[in-house]
């Protein structure tokens, strides 16, 4: 009897030691360990790690508007990183909750740790409303999941399927300047005030319902709707302290969460059915049409053909439409709006743009061909991506003991790359490196800094952006667009306030006069 009641004791305290280990133990072993390698940082609290220092490091930065003029966006953006390098030097240990992460500032090691082939640097677990958003598409999926999700997706973004999507992107783009122009010519002054922040973020909806589910894009616009609201929840609780089946629990928050996701499934599921069961829609190369969505279910997604290794199933289907919505969705939209920013505040810029856009493609829709004779334009994104980058911050988690550079890795950390950071490190950039000078690329990327790998727009590696080429060829194309019908000025109510809500983003928006070239 005294055994089953020890046995009974024993089997009661291995979750409570277990707790003790990752909540107490696990922290102060660590910090001892990178210690040693000369490695420090802020201090770990109980649960919460860094998060009370970030959280009140960056709602002071947030309350601050910079001088328009100014490119040096670091501060205000990850304030808490800033403090961090001064006390701690380049790379320094802090902790996103319960979770340690070592911070890396060099091109040379977040070369190694993106570009890795083995697997051995993993795409970290997203928090729960990040996930609601993306689900388990190809931003998250990790090992052979990956590959076969990357195989069977990478076919719907080569250069000749983007270009037949063209047309439908030029479509949408007429459509908003048809709008601005008729805006602009009922005022008396012949311009017309417009956030721009709001109607890139409505024409890339457009772009990606029409392009990923064709004649189902009016649907596929309910989608982002719902997406639209699950992006500010997940901004909203990114630096809550946060332990693992707290999004189980029914609170208000987390009962609103699963409605959400709910409604963009049974959308998603609803138009992926209709293409599924739509004969007047098959043509082209694909089953199912020449859209995202209609290329994706080229395949038929037996079970058995899946387990192969061949097919997505229907919910791997719908996770890919989510990260449609959100890669082709936010990304270039401030994408978009930076570069008008800049363009805004460069006005030589916008004019030489200008003139490289009329003489190459005249007043007409620029086909493909054209855009890629669209040097210029292609140097300023670039430019803008630098500057700001949609993704401020990458992470990955070392699957196994590391070493990376001089450091040896524990399995379970995370490497935070800051993106921005590197972007704009003099070490690579010059002293000018928060300035906007697109002559930096005139001899492409790799020879625009010190080192090859320093432009981390698209992250690089097997796992780089498989959209970056829709994005590009979409913004050129809008830029070109616009520059060929209007010129546009910065609004004297602009206040330049960048911050990060998951993307890159103007905390108030973007006020623009636009005006057009010709009534």
């Amino acid at each position: 009897m005294d055994i089953l009641w020890v046995t009974l004791v024993v089997l009661a305290l291995i979750p409570v030691w277990k707790l003790f280990q990752n909540l107490a133990w696990r922290p102060y072993a660590l910090t001892r360990w990178f210690e040693k390698q000369g490695i420090t940082g802020p201090p770990y609290s109980f649960l919460s790690g860094s998060l009370e220092e970030i959280k009140g490091v960056k709602k002071l930065a947030s309350e601050k508007v910079l001088d328009t003029h100014s490119q040096d966006i670091i501060p205000r953006v990850l304030p808490h990183y800033c403090k961090w390098f001064s006390l701690h030097g380049e790379m320094f240990l802090y902790w996103f909750g319960t979770q340690p992460r070592i911070c890396i500032n060099e091109p040379e090691l977040a070369k190694e740790v993106l570009s890795n082939k083995f697997g051995f640097y993993l795409k970290s677990k997203a928090r729960p409303p990040l996930a609601a958003i993306l689900g388990k598409g190809l931003v998250f999926v990790n090992g052979l999941d990956w590959v076969r999700h990357r195989r069977i997706v990478n076919p719907a973004f080569n250069v000749d399927k983007i270009k037949v999507m063209r047309k439908r992107m030029a479509a949408c783009i007429l459509s908003m300047l048809d709008g601005w122009q008729e805006r602009a010519i009922q005022t008396e002054e012949k311009y017309k005030e417009m956030d721009m922040s709001e109607e890139f973020l409505q024409l890339t909806a457009d772009i990606i319902a029409q392009t990923a589910f064709g004649s189902s894009y009016i649907e596929g616009k309910e989608v982002f709707e719902i997406q639209k609201e699950l992006v500010q929840r997940a901004a909203a609780s990114s630096h809550d302290v946060f332990f693992p089946g707290r999004e189980y629990i029914p609170t208000r928050w987390n009962v609103q969460t699963w409605k959400l996701k709910r409604r963009t499934r049974n959308t998603l599921k609803r138009i992926i059915e209709k293409k599924l069961n739509s004969e007047d829609e098959r043509h082209l190369e694909s089953s199912y049409g020449d859209d995202l969505l209609g290329l994706l279910l080229g395949m038929p997604m037996a079970e058995s053909s899946r387990k192969q290794g061949g097919q997505l199933d229907m919910d791997e289907i719908i996770d890919e439409c989510k990260t449609f919505f959100f890669g082709g969705h936010e990304t270039t939209s401030h994408l978009l709006t930076w570069t008008t920013l800049l363009l805004s505040l460069h006005n030589e810029w916008q004019e030489r743009l200008r003139e490289e856009v009329l003489r190459e493609c005249g007043t007409e829709i620029p086909d493909a061909d054209k855009l890629s004779k669209l040097k210029l334009v292609n140097m300023v994104l670039l430019e803008t991506l630098r500057l700001y980058p949609p993704v401020v911050i990458m992470t990955r988690m070392a699957s196994r003991d590391m070493k990376l550079g001089d450091i040896s890795i524990p399995k379970d950390i995370e490497i935070s790359i800051p993106v921005l950071m590197i972007q704009r490190n003099k070490k690579y950039w010059g002293e000018d490196a928060d300035e906007f000078k697109p002559m930096r690329f005139v001899d492409g990327i790799a020879r625009a800094a010190k080192h090859p790998n320093a432009l981390l727009a698209f992250s690089m590696g097997p796992r780089a952006c498989i959209g970056q080429n829709f994005a590009m060829m979409e913004a050129k194309m809008a830029i070109a667009m616009i520059l060929q019908r209007f010129t546009f000025t910065l609004s004297p109510q602009y206040k330049h306030s960048p911050i990060m809500k998951i993307t890159l983003q103007p905390q108030s928006g973007l006020p623009v006069l636009v005006q057009p070239l010709h009534e």
